[in-house]
């Protein structure tokens, strides 16, 4: 027993470089978003854009992105650590949008925002030399080899076939819509709502964003815990109402203090739970097809769930930033409301009771 403990505490040399690699993809892709969030007030000046058109470019840029690392880290690793295996994957992903903090800050105020993207070039070369260390797992490998039928027909039939599939798949793909419409439209919009309110420039919203990340990172580790002792229903009702409660209560700070400490907060709820959605999705379907499964969930919330950025950009045109952050509220408790519903949610917490 305790030499299986131990087997599964400690980490191969193909499960590092699957670690090493989902955390360089994420970080690669939060550089990308932060890299815009910052360079977005200097664009809306310099390029005369309204709101909804300088929303749409960040939803252009995030209909362009892929997340697969969440399906890969399923197959090479034990189902009781998924869900702090993607928590740490995630918390690498962080790493990447402090290091686009730090970097906006220094650039944009020296040489612009047009060298700022040029900067962004440099991560890719790593992710790309990372990525060609990491392999399937056999028992991926040997799933897909015993397929018999198309994968769209079987993913299909094991994603649809019965009211329960329908419904259990078209939940997760709002909650995930929810997730991702959180997440970039905080992302996006944030440091050029702080900048206006409390007259900040790049380099103190910079530390904003720093302490936000910071607070993602913590709530990623603390919800990959909660979530493989207490269940996932337990962990998402926690955090989708901490998100819908905290985001609101942004709107109310009024100094550089309250702002950090709320912003934390803020990180740690709305995208603490990121990595449980990829952990949910791993064992609710199938081997064969939760690579599909994933993928198919993550993309429809990203291509829904950006356009965030496009309504958010509107409300500021012609609103307060109260009804901006209501907004984002009501779409968490819409994404709690959803969760409770799924029946998968509710077997998987009674197995884990």
């Amino acid at each position: 027993m305790d030499t299986m403990v131990k087997h599964r505490h400690s980490l191969s040399k193909n499960q590092k470089w699957v670690i090493a690699s989902t955390s360089s993809g994420f970080a690669l892709e939060n550089m990308d978003v932060l890299f815009l969030s910052f360079a977005m007030s200097s664009m809306i000046a310099d390029l005369h854009l309204s709101g909804g058109a300088a929303g749409f470019i960040s939803t252009i840029t995030n209909l362009g992105m892929l997340v697969g690392g969440i399906a890969l880290i399923a197959e090479n690793f034990h189902k009781e650590q998924i869900g702090k295996m993607t928590s740490v994957a995630a918390i690498g992903g962080q790493i990447g949008a402090i290091l686009a903090a730090l970097i906006a800050a220094w650039i944009i105020p020296t040489a612009g925002w047009h060298m700022l993207f040029l900067v962004g070039i440099i991560p890719v070369v790593l992710t790309i030399f990372i990525r060609k260390h990491v392999h399937e797992s056999e028992q991926f490998l040997e799933a897909k080899a015993s397929e018999k039928n198309s994968l769209l027909s079987d993913v299909a039939k094991k994603m649809f076939s019965t009211p329960r599939l329908a419904w259990q798949t078209l939940g997760l793909m709002i909650m995930m819509t929810v997730q991702i419409a959180g997440y970039f439209g905080l992302m996006n919009w944030l440091p050029t709502i702080v900048q206006k309110q409390l007259n900040l420039n790049v380099s103190n919203s910079s530390l904003w964003m720093i302490a936000t990340i910071i607070g993602m990172s913590i709530g990623m580790m603390t919800f990959g815990s909660i979530f493989d002792y207490f269940g996932p229903r337990r962990a998402f009702a926690i955090f989708l109402i901490g998100s819908a409660l905290m985001v609101y209560t942004l709107s109310l700070a009024q100094n550089m203090a309250t702002l950090l400490v709320i912003g934390a907060v803020v990180g740690f709820f709305s995208n603490g739970m990121f990595g449980g959605y990829g952990a949910v999705i791993s064992r609710l379907y199938p081997t064969e097809i939760r690579s599909s499964a994933n993928n198919i969930i993550v993309n429809v919330g990203r291509a829904i769930g950006g356009f965030s950025s496009v309504v958010i950009g509107i409300l500021m045109d012609r609103y307060n930033l109260g009804v901006v952050m209501g907004f984002l509220s009501a779409l968490y408790i819409i994404s709690f409301i959803v969760m409770i519903t799924l029946p998968g949610l509710k077997d998987l917490s009674k197995v884990t009771k």
